[in-house]
């Protein structure tokens, strides 16, 4: 159907095989596109392969330009798409069901905690007014959201948001975060205060993570997202630039390290 970017895990079996579609870059049109859903699914299908439960094979669909085959068999639906046994499933909420309920293993990545879960509930709402509006009240609100997460992540002190492996809050919020530390920075020069320690700890763990790492758009597409929302279009020498990945980080690592001990 178009571009397999990867495969983890073996299909010898033993393990039944997961397909993810996701959008493609809306640059080349091959690499992994600046889809929130599909990294957050991306990396909950990667922790079970990881754990050999499934095999997991992810395709990228040019959404500019979706092949034949794709319109055929699922007409104007865009991706996130899963795919599992011959079944696909189209919506966000009946993919996230289908993980946790259908998906060999998937159940460990779901556990219920309410104060997590709202407070990442409307982080990503607040990027979004502060890339429409860009004036620093929503720039503050957004910050403030920021500083509750890293309050939380500072006083439960777990490597993750509920405890010291990943779940599906985890899947959900860093790549709401990676957008929010990119296009933030683009389009109106926010920055996550170095003050967050504990939020910068956070990143620097999941930096470390092949689930993140794998499922992770370039800067460039995280940008060029944002333009295509805002009718801007990108410059050709943008087109042409080789794919950058923002996973730096402005404290000391060590400092990080040492304060886990």
């Amino acid at each position: 159907m178009s571009d397999e970017i990867a495969e983890n895990g073996t299909a010898n079996g033993d393990v039944p095989e997961i397909e993810l579609i996701i959008k493609a870059s809306t640059i080349d049109g091959r690499r992994k596109g600046a889809c929130l859903f599909c990294q957050e699914y991306f990396m909950d299908l990667y922790l079970l392969a990881e754990l050999k439960t499934i095999s997991l094979k992810v395709t990228t669909v040019d959404m500019q330009k979706p092949p034949p085959d794709f319109r055929t068999n699922f007409e104007a639906t865009h991706p996130p798409i899963l795919i599992d046994n011959g079944l696909a499933i189209l919506e966000n909420e009946k993919i996230e069901r289908h993980i946790m309920k259908s998906v060999p293993g998937g159940h460990n990545l779901f556990v219920q905690d309410k104060e997590v879960a709202s407070l990442i509930e409307n982080l990503y709402s607040k990027l979004k007014l502060v890339l429409v509006r860009k004036d620093e009240q929503k720039s503050a609100a957004l910050r403030a959201h920021l500083g509750r997460i890293d309050a939380l992540l500072e006083r439960r002190g777990t490597r993750f948001l509920t405890g010291d492996t990943m779940c599906c809050f985890d899947c959900e919020l860093m790549p709401r975060l990676q957008h929010i530390r990119v296009a933030g920075k683009y389009f109106v020069d926010f920055e996550i205060p170095t003050s967050f320690r504990a939020l910068w700890r956070y990143m620097y763990h999941m930096y470390q993570l092949d689930a993140f790492t794998q499922s992770c758009p370039a800067d460039q597409d995280i940008i060029n997202h944002y333009k295509l929302q805002q009718a801007l279009k990108m410059k050709k020498h943008e087109e042409l630039e080789t794919p950058t990945f923002t996973t730096s980080i402005p404290i000391d690592v060590n400092d990080l390290n040492n304060s886990e001990q």
